[in-house]
């Protein structure tokens, strides 16, 4: 007995999304290259050098374990781009200041971005684009801002912000 399999009546929208995210993510991370950094520490640099800010204040804006943050620092060190000092307010915290280096790798990484997200635009017609991205804002500051409980864990794929 052959079974009829059955027909969506609404677009899989949480398959587009997340087929889109993947795409742009390996784009993204494909044009950092160029840098010689991960978008990741594109993005602690970016959030760093917006303010003073200590490393778990950044691992949270830039939606980063704890354990990924401290490589991540680690590796912004290492290549020059950041350090790590103790911050004026609580002595256990650390501040992530961003280099010389460091805020020239933000500029670039910025024109990057930048880049990668006007192609991205530019694939949709022009009168498209501004209705997608108010689209999409109004969707990611209201309906879907927050994640809702459940009995099964819902893994997160890791959203750049910056």
């Amino acid at each position: 007995m052959t079974t009829t399999p059955p027909v969506r009546q609404i677009p899989d929208i949480a398959g587009l999304l997340d087929h889109a995210s993947h795409v742009l993510a390996t784009r993204m991370a494909s044009a950092f290259t160029e840098l010689g950094i991960t978008p990741r520490a594109y993005c602690v640099l970016f959030h760093a050098q917006e303010a003073e800010r200590t490393q778990i204040q950044l691992a949270e804006l830039s939606d980063l374990d704890k354990t990924t943050m401290v490589v991540t620092v680690d590796e912004l060190e290492k290549a020059g781009l950041a350090e790590r000092r103790p911050s004026a307010a609580d002595r256990r915290a650390r501040i992530i200041s961003v280099t010389e280096a460091g805020e020239r790798a933000v500029e670039q990484g910025t024109a990057i971005a930048d880049r990668v997200h006007r192609e991205v635009l530019e694939a949709l017609p022009e009168p498209e684009r501004d209705v997608f991205v108010s689209a999409l804002t109004r969707l990611v500051d209201g309906h879907l801002a927050e994640p809702v409980e459940s009995e099964r864990t819902v893994r997160r794929a890791r959203r750049a912000r910056g």
